[in-house]
């Protein structure tokens, strides 16, 4: 006998650079399903269906939000910061060749001086003042791309993003550094110590970079101190570039424990008592609020 199907109110989705994540909800806000799936960049929406079609029926398309990089080239068009998050409101996405499904997308934002964009972080903020309500500060979203956004009054004011993760898997996993910093364990003292030198005088890290495999070959470090001198050289590069966004601010780190808790111990070598927030769903909680506000104005649900 076959299971009941799970038929949603409404779909979110947290589409990302390298996982595609969605929840299947009901119309009291109950998640009924989950489902969580690699994707390559060049997916873009042709996997959708795929993700969450189990969840689609019923007589009228079903809504479907999404956040990130489902809009691909034809997204939503991108809101210059400053933005207040009320302004975030979904766009309708191109004809879909799936009509069980209406999507709608909802708008990164762009910088211009530096130039940067946001893929989804926006909606981790508005989901992450949720949880906080009236939060002033720095929000620090750690990934493989990471990101640091200033917050007042319920606007995105500025926003800074540093490619740290991105950069420490390629490194690890394809350069020539791969063999000698392989796992996942860490010296928490061997990151302390290339977090400060990098901090300190972040034009070295390339040279700092391949030090740690020259002394992997000639002194016999084991991979853990390796490793851990690999992720505090990156992390001290990022907080030297970023300083303004953390030196004397109220700052949240929102993203997985593995990461938060390095950052927030990098941050409290420079005398910063961060705040951790789980990022797990941070996404969903924002496309929430969204989708709530949009209902409130009288839009489309």
């Amino acid at each position: 006998m076959s299971a009941t199907p799970t038929y949603a109110d409404w779909i979110a989705v947290d589409w990302g650079s390298s996982t595609a994540r969605a929840w299947a909800i009901a119309a009291d806000g109950t998640i009924l399903a989950e489902a969580m799936r690699p994707i390559a960049p060049a997916v873009g929406r042709a996997m959708l269906t795929d993700l969450i079609g189990d969840w689609l029926g019923g007589t009228v398309p079903t809504p479907v939000l999404a956040c990130g990089l489902c809009g691909g080239t034809d997204g939503a068009p991108y809101l210059s910061v400053p933005v207040k998050l009320a302004a975030l409101c979904p766009q309708p996405a191109p004809a879909q060749s799936d009509r069980r499904l209406a999507l709608a997308l909802v708008p990164g934002l762009s910088q211009t001086q530096p130039p940067d964009l946001t893929a989804g972080e926006e909606t981790r903020v508005a989901g992450l003042l949720a949880r906080l309500p009236g939060f002033d500060g720095v929000v620090c979203l750690p990934g493989a791309q990471t990101r640091w956004l200033q917050i007042s009054a319920e606007e995105i004011i500025s926003f800074q993003t540093c490619m740290t993760g991105e950069i420490f898997g390629l490194l690890a996993g394809q350069a020539s550094l791969r063999p000698v910093v392989d796992g996942t364990a860490l010296d928490t003292a061997a990151f302390d110590a290339a977090l400060a030198d990098s901090l300190t005088d972040p034009r070295r890290l390339a040279q700092r970079l391949f030090a740690i495999r020259a002394d992997a070959v000639l002194n016999g470090t084991v991979n853990p101190v390796s490793r851990a001198r690999l992720s505090g050289a990156l992390i001290g590069a990022e907080l030297a570039a970023t300083r303004p966004y953390w030196l004397g601010q109220d700052v949240v780190v929102a993203g997985t424990p593995v990461l938060t808790e390095l950052y927030v111990r990098a941050l409290s070598q420079q005398g910063v008592r961060a705040r951790v927030i789980d990022g797990t769903r941070l996404a969903l909680a924002g496309l929430a609020r969204i989708r709530a506000a949009q209902i409130k104005a009288g839009g489309k649900p």
